[in-house]
């Protein structure tokens, strides 16, 4: 307790730390007061009628930060540059070019693949801008609505996209953690007090041993979310021994370590925004007269976190995103290469292609072990709603898994900076 005292003692009283910390919270200030400016054309009672009853905007108010829940000015979220971060990162497994102008073009060759991204969340948010405001406008929550509001709607929460991702680009550089992620938790957890208050007013001591249950639950994700997080494989390195003139240089001994869980979140925030196109284009086609798209619409909107193949798919797709962010974002070739410039090895091991493939079968093996716990931390909310019944556990179990990863990284990034500043 002592300790964590004075960590906070330090933060404040640092000035440069303090400003980060600041600024981060300025930020989010920023953000709720435009999550509150609603677009024009809203039936209120409409909206929360539709809200209540469809999960698909339930997981889709995640991204946006909450600004969904009042239609915003803001309500795309984050969500279009998460989807436009998606493709780049795909092409670049595709694009040889693009793989070289990531991996080895330095911090020049990161803003402007990062730059590259910006430009791809601008057509992905009007697709998506269109279809949601399509979606709604159908289902009668935006009404009587000329040609030039359904324009000038879309150009709206179009620039709102792009207002919310260059905030979360600001957190990024100016303040501590990850822009994107702050921002969804912070919508999540905006969602927190009214949720309180709804189980509060609607309390009925029957549903105690379903409050328990909740509770458990939590406790459950978390736990599991931080040992995972935390767990490393250390890899010993030493390092040659040198002689210069008539000393002897180096012949340290230290290790790498290899996180369980390279890729954190993201696979989680990957797969969900994946999943959330079926259903989309479902609730677009909702009204259509055509009987085919009318079937298709039927189909796609089946597709519900309730189905078994939903379940199936997104453990699928949070496996397959753990292994490829891991390979996105950590180069065993280039670490090899770095070690060998720098004189270590690996003991037993030679250096330069064997180091290279000796560290990433070592990495396939742990990320199996994390891919597969994310895998099932993912789906086993869904599992618990379709056995139990009970609503919020299936939206709960994946933010309540967003909010812990978020918390851990920026605990991670403070205790960084206040090292750095301690040395």
């Amino acid at each position: 307790m002592e300790k964590f005292l004075g960590k906070i003692k330090l933060i404040w009283t640092d000035p440069s730390l303090r400003k980060r910390i600041l600024f981060v919270l300025g930020a989010f200030v920023v953000f709720r007061l435009l999550s509150s400016i609603p677009i024009p054309g809203i039936d209120a009672v409409a909206l929360n009628r539709f809200l209540n009853n469809n999960q698909f905007f339930g997981i889709l108010n995640i991204f946006s930060g909450g600004g969904l829940s009042n239609l915003s000015i803001i309500m795309l979220g984050v969500g279009p540059y998460i989807t436009g971060s998606i493709i780049m990162q795909l092409l670049t497994i595709m694009v040889p070019s693009l793989k070289r102008l990531y991996h080895e073009e330095g911090e020049a060759g990161k803003k402007k693949f990062v730059q590259y991204s910006r430009m791809l969340t601008i057509p992905l948010a009007v697709i998506q801008g269109f279809s949601l405001l399509a979606v709604l406008e159908g289902q009668k929550i935006l009404v009587n609505l000329t040609a030039f509001d359904r324009v000038t709607n879309l150009i709206i929460v179009v620039a709102g996209a792009m207002l919310i991702m260059w905030i979360g680009e600001l957190m990024s550089e100016f303040g501590i953690g990850n822009g994107v992620s702050l921002i969804i938790f912070a919508g999540i957890v905006s969602r927190l007090p009214s949720g309180i208050s709804q189980i509060l007013f609607t309390f009925d001591v029957s549903q105690i041993p379903t409050f328990i249950l909740l509770v458990a639950f939590g406790i459950l994700v978390i736990a599991g979310v931080v040992i995972v997080t935390e767990a490393e494989r250390p890899i010993p390195v030493t390092y040659a021994k040198r002689v210069r003139g008539l000393k002897m240089y180096g012949g340290g001994s230290t290790y790498l370590p290899l996180r369980v869980n390279q890729a954190g979140v993201i696979p989680i925030i990957f797969a969900l925004s994946i999943l959330l196109f079926p259903q989309m284009i479902g609730n677009f086609l909702a009204n259509a007269t055509n009987p085919v798209l009318a079937k298709i619409a039927t189909t796609l909107s089946s597709f519900s976190q309730t189905s078994w193949l939903y379940m199936v798919l997104y453990f699928v797709l949070v496996f397959l995103f753990t292994y490829f962010y891991t390979a996105v974002t950590f180069d065993p070739e280039a670490l090899s290469n770095n070690l060998q410039k720098n004189g270590a090895f690996i003991p037993g091991i030679r250096p330069g292609l064997s180091t290279s493939t000796y560290i990433s079968k070592v990495l396939n093996r742990i990320t199996l072990l994390g891919a597969v716990f994310l895998g099932i931390i993912a789906i086993l909310p869904l599992i618990v709603r379709v056995a139990t019944g009970i609503t919020a556990i299936a939206i709960g179990g994946t933010s309540l898994l967003i909010v812990v990863s978020v918390v851990l990284d920026l605990i991670k990034k403070v205790d960084a900076q206040i090292s750095m500043r301690e040395y």
